[in-house]
């Protein structure tokens, strides 16, 4: 599983994957709940989940409770990429909890730790 957090301050975002071992701590949870950053190495800071997608690309939404999967029909938002008005189609999404089958979580930085945010955006330096 693969953590992506985000600053609001500054704008930056890097990710972080889950140890398998560390996994039970976030499956289970829901989108708008916090998980702490110690699963992904960043100790003292508290993260928000602002998204999900499983191992097959299918985006979450907020308002399907659980861990499975539906075919709703959508007008806007999550899933969707209509610019007409008043399309209206069926896309497979899943609910909104965390599962073994959630490949990525988003997530926002609610509480700063002790380390300096700048620390956690470090620049990747590309191989020659």
């Amino acid at each position: 599983m693969q953590i992506v957090y985000s600053d609001k301050k500054s704008g930056k975002t890097a990710q972080g994957n889950v140890p398998k071992d560390m996994e039970h701590m976030a499956i289970g949870k829901k989108i708008g709940e916090t998980i702490d950053g110690a699963i992904v190495g960043i100790e003292g800071y508290k993260l928000r989940i602002t998204g999900l997608s499983d191992n097959a690309g299918a985006p979450s939404r907020k308002e399907i409770e659980g861990t499975r999967k539906a075919n709703p029909l959508l007008g806007y938002g999550v899933g969707m990429r209509n610019k007409e008005k008043g399309y209206r189609a069926r896309r497979l999404v899943r609910g909104n909890t965390i599962s073994a089958e959630t490949a990525q979580v988003n997530t926002v930085i609610e509480e700063y730790g002790t380390a300096p945010a700048e620390s956690l955006f470090k620049k990747k330096e590309k191989a020659e």
